[in-house]
């Protein structure tokens, strides 16, 4: 199933009808503004553009420019009076004439509706047919863009609530790739704070042994939940576990205890060092299972504790500027406009999180050079990275004048909630783990791959299980990145794994039955490009279906726009539903392989576009496509 092109994208024609539009407009607008019949700044223009969108209902057009009522309103104006002049200009303008069919006059108040001209659709789709990324250019300016996601801590466990960080990050990662930026991504493991105080202090007390050597990830989990009771004594925690109790009743100094096993790791201790170096491989080592069955990986892995030598450098820096200063023993900023100091070390010399963030950000900054930094985290550290950002930012991170060309973006996330509407926390003991939630989504999966009409072209064991899993563990990615990013959601298995709706596997079961139209009719892929390569003529549009799924195909360049403009992939989940519903109607009303001539041509082009664009759109999820289900 080759995917040669004839040419790569940068050269070809932009597919990606709204921003046509917005350049004819952009371009309208200029010209206006120089024959002094707009009294606007070109700098406004951008932000009028933004005011392009599509049409609610086809029969309207396809697209709408909603900028004459504001703008008109501002300047004294009637709506459709500078709508209409605006629609002459854009009649007039070699572009618009190319891409759409003229404008007879305004919709409405003073709409600017427009509509595509089948041509210039048809031409789109074959575009996008020979193209490797679809029709899709790269952006003509790349950024180096560091993604900072996942960052679990690697002595606990991962449970559901880390779901959210990794798959979000991962996926603006593969949309930011495909655009043309350079990206690296970065997980900032939690492999150095107080959970090891915790284990450590566990571990010298009341490990057991037999449970290390058979789990060794699970022995380290329930060492940490069980002295994190311990230290935080909490009468009603403690009442529902004996071995707490007795633990804390007989060690009344517990915390104080942590904080020293902690305090003596940071200052090398030799045998807190050789405990911690003797947890660290098994402890990546499970989360890199985890991470491997989600089909994710890092460019980087360099955690908290890579950055400790440098943190007392940071503090010194900031105090010797005076952006921090001492307070009560422990050294803080005091920003405008916060009641709490970001406190970079405590009264007692230890070090906090804020100190290694800002120890992070200004070696990335000197090392990588980045454009922007995205940090993917929980909405609950928003206070948190604006002060660290600001502070960074009055640091100047060592660097003269490089951060102040860095954009530092917290990419904020809602929370996984348990039924009791709480955040899910690894201290409470049933959490639901990760590996449990992929476990069952494949479980799931296998009850219902293979049935149907695919079942009948045979699937064995082993193609079965390859099925289940990239099936079971893409609805997990999918339930969570359809969610709007900024909102919390209460975890459920049920919801998690659907498999009907807008679900991964709508989108999956879209692509297979691409693969079976192309098995059963024996279509040569290749053969079909070079078709339309050499003719173009071979396309046209005969069926309102037809030019609707081709409309919807080409829109994923301005997807992937929206997704980075706000980070949000639920924009792009959105998308690829409509794409498959629109394809499901397609392939239920219209005939195929049995249409002929030109009609076949243009059906069978649609179902590789469609197919591939699905895919495509599914791996920037993150989410494996099978031929089969």
């Amino acid at each position: 199933m080759s995917e040669s092109t004839n040419s790569p994208s940068k050269e070809l024609p932009a597919t990606n009808f709204r921003q046509i539009f917005r350049d004819v407009l952009a371009g309208v607008l200029e010209q206006s503004i120089a024959a002094d019949e707009l009294n606007i700044s070109l700098d406004e223009i951008p932000l009028l553009l933004e005011q392009v969108r599509e049409t609610a209902d086809s029969k309207f057009g396809d697209f709408t420019a909603t900028l004459a009522m504001p703008l008109a309103k501002r300047l004294g104006l009637k709506p459709r009076e500078l709508a209409s002049g605006l629609i002459l200009r854009i009649n007039q303008y070699q572009l618009f004439e190319e891409k759409f069919e003229p404008i007879d006059a305004p919709i409405g108040p003073g709409f600017i509706n427009v509509r595509v001209r089948d041509q210039a659709i048809v031409e789109g789709l074959r575009m996008a047919c020979l193209d490797s990324q679809l029709g899709v250019p790269k952006v003509s300016q790349p950024h180096t863009i560091v993604l900072d996601y996942s960052s679990p801590n690697v002595a606990k466990p991962m449970h559901v609530g880390h779901i959210r960080s990794t798959v979000i990050g991962d996926a603006i990662s593969r949309v930011l790739r495909f655009r043309g930026h350079q990206v690296i991504t970065d997980n900032h493991l939690g492999d150095w704070g107080t959970q090891f105080g915790m284990i450590l202090w566990g571990w010298k007390r009341c490990r057991d042994e037999s449970a290390y050597q058979e789990d060794p990830t699970q022995e380290l989990g329930r060492l940490y939940r069980l002295v994190r009771k311990v230290v935080d004594a909490d009468p009603q925690e403690l009442a529902q576990d004996s071995i707490a109790a007795a633990l804390a009743e007989k060690y009344p100094e517990a915390r104080r205890e942590v904080l020293a096993e902690t305090a003596g790791l940071h200052e090398g201790d030799s045998e807190n060092r050789r405990l911690w170096e003797q947890f660290m491989p098994v402890c990546r080592e499970e989360i890199e299972r985890i991470y491997g069955r989600l089909d994710i990986t890092f460019d980087h892995t360099m955690g908290e504790s890579f950055y400790q030598p440098l943190l007392a450098g940071v503090v010194k820096d900031l105090t010797s500027s005076g952006i921090a200063r001492e307070s009560r023993g422990a050294v803080g900023v005091f920003l405008d406009g916060y009641e709490s100091p970001l406190l970079v070390q405590k009264a007692d010399g230890a070090f906090l999180y804020a100190t290694t963030d800002l120890a992070t950000l200004a070696w990335r900054v000197e090392h990588w050079k980045p454009d922007r930094i995205l940090y993917i985290v929980d909405h609950r550290q928003s206070q948190h990275f604006q002060q660290v950002f600001a502070t960074a930012r009055a640091w100047g991170c060592r660097s003269e004048g490089q951060l102040s060309e860095t954009d530092l973006v917290h990419v904020a996330f809602g929370t996984v909630l348990g039924e009791d509407g709480k955040p899910f926390k690894t201290r409470v003991g049933d959490a639901v783990g990760l590996e449990a939630l992929l476990d069952e989504g494949v479980e799931r999966a296998g009850r219902v791959v293979g049935e149907g009409e695919q079942a009948r072209q045979g699937m064995n064991d082993a193609k079965r299980q390859e099925v289940a899993e990239a099936v079971g563990i893409g609805a997990i990615k999918y339930a969570d990145l359809s969610q709007n990013r900024t909102t919390d959601y209460v975890f459920s298995f049920d919801k998690m794994l659907e498999l009907k709706g807008n679900t991964a596997a709508y989108m999956q079961y879209a692509v297979a039955r691409v693969e079976g139209i192309v098995n059963r009719g024996g279509v040569d892929r290749e053969l079909l490009r070079r078709e339309i390569s050499n003719d173009s003529s071979v396309l046209k549009l005969s069926d309102p279906l037809e030019r609707r799924l081709a409309l919807t195909a080409l829109k994923l360049g301005a997807v992937l726009e929206d997704v980075e403009i706000d980070y949000r992939p639920n924009v792009m989940t959105s998308w690829l539903y409509e794409l498959a519903s629109c394809y499901s109607s397609f392939y239920d009303a219209l005939s195929v392989l049995k249409a002929e001539g030109s009609q076949r041509t243009t059906r069978l082009v649609l179902c590789d576009l469609t197919g591939r664009t699905l895919r495509q759109g599914m791996e920037l999820l993150g989410i494996r496509v099978p031929d089969q289900m």
